[in-house]
C-alpha cells in the first residue's frame, strides 16, 4: 500500500529590502548558467541573437567555440538546419521559423521538435530533440531557452 505524507508550512514573506523573483535580472541569470552548463542549451534573445551557448550545444549542433556564435544571429551563426529527406537540403525561411527556439520566442509558449543539423563535412546530418520554452523579463518574451539532445 502506497503511504502519502502531506505537510504544510506558512507562506514565506520576502523581508523588507529583498527583491522578489520578479525583481532579479531572469535573462541575465540564465545566461550565465546556460554559459557554464554541461548539457547542450542555448539562450536567444528576442532579436534572435545567441547570448549564451553551451560548449555542449556547440559540439552537437556544430558550431565551434561558443565565442564564435555568441553575439550573432542564430541562424547566421553557423547554424545548418536541413531536412530528413535522403538528400538534405537547408529548410527555407518558412520551415526555419518553426523550430523550436524560434517558435517558443514567437509564441510565448513551450515548444519542441526535432531538428537534423548538418556539420561541415558531406554527412547525412544528426538529428536532434530540442524543447525550448521562453524566457520572460518583467513579464514579456525576452529570448527563449533550449535544451537539446541527441537522437
Amino acid at each position: 500500500m502506497a503511504h502519502v505524507e502531506l505537510s504544510l508550512s506558512e507562506v514565506l514573506v520576502p523581508a523588507a529590502g529583498t527583491p522578489t523573483e520578479q525583481e532579479f535580472d531572469n535573462f541575465g541569470q540564465w545566461s550565465g548558467t546556460v554559459s557554464r552548463a554541461a548539457e547542450p542549451c542555448l539562450l536567444i534573445d528576442a532579436d534572435t541573437t545567441v547570448v549564451a551557448i553551451s560548449l555542449a550545444g556547440c559540439d552537437l549542433l556544430c558550431l565551434g567555440a561558443p565565442e564564435d556564435v555568441i553575439g550573432r544571429p542564430l541562424l547566421e551563426g553557423g547554424l545548418r538546419l536541413v531536412d530528413f529527406s535522403a538528400q538534405p537540403s537547408e529548410l527555407t525561411e518558412q520551415e526555419t521559423d518553426k523550430i523550436p527556439p524560434l517558435l517558443a520566442l514567437h509564441s510565448g509558449r513551450l515548444a519542441r521538435g526535432l531538428l537534423r543539423v548538418q556539420g561541415p563535412g558531406a554527412d547525412a546530418g544528426t538529428t536532434v530533440d530540442a524543447i525550448s520554452t521562453p524566457v520572460l523579463a518583467e513579464g514579456e518574451v525576452a529570448g527563449s531557452l533550449t535544451f537539446f539532445s541527441a537522437v
